[in-house]
């Protein structure tokens, strides 16, 4: 059987390295007229598809990829990529004549936040019909990422994003969502998130975005007035504790099972539904310990800090892993943590993560973890907190 199919979202990604000074501006080396002078460039595969699913990979799950792509050069590079972790990762991928691929220009200068340039391409025709449901019907877990970044997908109030959610949940599949920022200025700001997500979760199982994305989809003028007030890097600690329990209660009222929010240097927190029993295949193996818990991990101390590109699919592939593997919930949040901070110890996406034993191991070895506390909470001896009077 297939443990994971991880579809969605796939580009190139073309990351310079910056040779700045700590105390030197970007805009000292990108001006109007200006040659600045850099290191050489990492190209990876980027996107949901493979920043989760090429991970879920090198922690030992048999994984498949759901991707579209053109026949151009950079499409090319990416189907060479990607078979360069194993042949079979590439059957579900689809190659459209005349279609661009996608590709994101990473611009991550030390100490700044990354930035990106990014192509859509082919990813913008992906649609409930190019997802494989006969692979889906032999799989344990399904995760799809990035609808934003899927024009096909949020048309029409969302009609094939949710049409694609209810095809796989009918295969007996766990269903897994991630989502990434809408572009305010583009199409994917413009439709109402809200109503879509409330239409397409009763069929998600496990939901997994970042909290600046789900505030941004849920609570627009919330999110709007933080970025006035401290701006997107603050936003993470601007949010308070209550407020992030009151986005997590409204993905489960939507329907979803699981709801795992992503905090950035706040680590992960985590809220579960009252009856989580019906997850499918590749659900908790113990429902009862997983049902009505909320739980907070610490993040890891990385070893060096050297980007942050895909760390969030890092984490989502840790915990997906942790999950199929019959976890806890506190070892498998502390999993997704460990894999997440793998990540940022290297620049590109997928060659900081370790595999599933070694992963283990750093962690039971005592890996230093960030300072976390979360007041009216306690802790546990692995540093994972608890909330809502446990």
């Amino acid at each position: 059987m297939i443990e994971a199919v991880v579809a969605g979202h796939i580009c190139l990604d073309i990351i310079p390295r910056f040779t700045v000074d700590a105390g030197a501006s970007l805009s000292a080396y990108l001006s109007p007229g200006r040659l600045s002078e850099i290191g050489p460039a990492a190209l990876s595969t980027g996107g949901a598809v493979s920043n989760t699913g090429l991970n879920l990979k090198r922690l030992g799950i048999d994984t498949r990829l759901m991707g579209k792509i053109g026949d151009d050069l950079f499409g090319r590079a990416v189907l060479e990529i990607v078979r360069g972790y194993g042949s079979e990762l590439a059957e579900g991928m689809i190659v459209v004549p005349g279609e661009a691929s996608s590709y994101t220009v990473v611009i991550e200068p030390p100490h700044l936040d990354r930035m990106f340039l990014h192509c859509p391409g082919a990813n913008h025709t992906f649609g409930a019909g190019d997802v494989r449901y006969d692979l889906l019907a032999d799989g344990r877990v399904f995760h799809l990422g990035y609808p934003p970044l899927l024009g096909r997908m949020y048309a029409d109030g969302g009609r094939e994003l949710i049409d694609t959610f209810r095809r796989a949940k009918e295969t007996g599949v766990t269903t897994s969502l991630d989502m990434t920022m809408p572009d305010p200025a583009g199409p994917s700001g413009k439709v109402d998130w809200q109503a879509i997500m409330g239409a397409c979760m009763p069929y998600v199982d496990l939901f997994v975005p970042s909290v600046e994305e789900w505030l941004y989809m849920v609570e627009r003028p919330r999110f709007e007035e933080l970025s006035t007030m401290v701006g997107a890097s603050g936003m993470l600690f601007a949010l308070q504790v209550d407020e992030i329990r009151a986005l997590a209660t409204t993905a489960l009222e939507m329907g979803a099972g699981v709801v795992l929010l992503k905090l950035g240097e706040r680590g992960i927190y985590m809220r579960t539904a009252s009856d989580v029993s019906d997850l499918g295949r590749g659900g908790p193996a113990d429902p009862l310990a997983w049902q009505d818990r909320e739980l907070w991990a610490p993040c890891f101390v990385p070893d060096p800090l050297v980007g942050t590109t895909g760390a969030g699919d890092a984490t989502i592939a840790g915990f997906l892993a942790a999950v199929l593997r019959g976890a806890p919930p506190e070892r498998a949040l502390t999993i997704a943590a460990a894999v997440g901070a793998c990540n940022v110890e290297a620049a590109d996406a997928l060659s900081g993560v370790r595999s599933w034993e070694s992963t283990l191991a750093r962690i039971d070895e005592g890996w230093e973890k960030a300072p976390l506390a979360v007041p009216g909470w306690r802790a546990d001896a692995s540093g994972v907190w608890h909330g809502g009077g446990e």
